[in-house]
């Protein structure tokens, strides 16, 4: 089921001049379909130098473990073996599957987790220190400036601070009950375990050096407080892309329930260990900026942890919307 963690960032247009005949066509939604964009061909990628760093950083989304990993052939940034694109489905550009389409475009800007302004570069790093269980990579880098320049390429045409149909995670229904982890053992054994395993061990390539399909706990996943570990966002990205090969944006095969509660199981702290979160990690260090879904207090609403975890979330947002709080959401 959920291909998780890694990587986060986003999209553009390549630069002025002599390319402007071979940039693709502009983020459009697709005529055939209610409300989705359409990605950029990569077969309009230049064949020249600024083509082949954009092609360079969309391998670095698809095979950073190659790359990036414990034994990356160009840094050892990632500290496990999940690629970007676990998280980040398609490199990048499946509609509701966390897609990078409009993040070029976005950045920089204010993010609660650290309660400053982030550059996309820095966002990047946030998603490889977190997801990854890494270390930053040199903002300078050839890698860094790969990854940014595809992701200008796939913002082409998408206005500034703007958002396309079918970007980053749909919606999803809260339920009026807690997401239940019990029920969601159950979701995982019939839907989720072919690909995940047993143990929520994942799959390896035949290699051993990337997964098919990747960990969803234990030391080899997400860390916790990373986006995929609350259950809101985990739930959006499983109704939408799980299980794998079956769903699809427009013909989803889980419940909104069943999404939230088989969430509500993946990321249970009393159920799964996960790697050790660095001390000096940035964790909503303004507290009334903390996610409706974060796991961890306090916070500067009356809702115990348990319900901030689980659910039901709704009373939660309808008293930040009454007292002025940001949702997270």
């Amino acid at each position: 089921m959920i291909p998780v963690s890694l990587l986060f960032i986003v999209l553009v247009a390549l630069t002025a001049c002599d390319h402007s005949e071979r940039l693709p066509k502009t983020a459009r939604t697709d005529s055939a379909s209610t409300a989705v964009f359409t990605p950029p061909d990569t077969s309009l990628i230049p064949k020249d130098d600024v083509g082949s760093m954009i092609r360079y950083g969309r391998e670095l989304l698809v095979n950073t473990p190659h790359y990036l990993g414990p034994n990356g052939s160009v840094g050892r940034y990632a500290g496990n073996l999940l690629a970007c694109t676990n998280c980040h489905l398609d490199a990048g550009t499946r509609p509701y599957g966390l897609s990078l389409m409009s993040s070029h475009a976005r950045y920089p800007q204010y993010r609660m987790r650290e309660a400053r302004i982030l550059s996309l570069a820095e966002r990047v790093n946030n998603c490889i220190e977190r997801p990854l269980n890494g270390k930053p990579m040199p903002l300078d880098s050839k890698e860094m400036n790969a990854i940014l320049m595809y992701m200008k390429w796939l913002a082409t045409g998408v206005p500034t601070d703007g958002r396309l149909p079918g970007d980053n995670l749909g919606p999803i229904t809260y339920p009026d009950r807690m997401a239940d982890p019990a029920r969601g053992k159950h979701v995982y054994d019939q839907h989720c375990q072919r690909c995940h395993g047993i143990d929520g061990e994942g799959i390896l390539d035949p290699d051993g050096k990337k997964y098919t399909y990747p960990p969803l706990w234990g030391p080899n996943s997400y860390q916790p407080g990373s986006s995929m570990h609350r259950v809101i966002k985990s739930a959006q990205f499983i109704k939408y892309n799980m299980p794998h090969g079956l769903a699809a944006w427009n013909s989803p095969v889980l419940t909104d329930e069943e999404a939230f509660d088989v969430a509500a199981y993946i990321n249970s702290d009393e159920l799964h260990q996960r790697p050790v979160v660095p001390k000096d990690a940035p964790n909503y260090p303004i507290v009334k900026q903390r996610p409706v879904d974060f796991y961890m207090g306090p916070f500067a609403d009356p809702y115990p942890n348990e319900q901030h975890k689980y659910g039901p979330f709704k009373p939660i947002i309808e008293w930040r919307k009454a007292n002025g709080h940001p949702t997270g959401l």
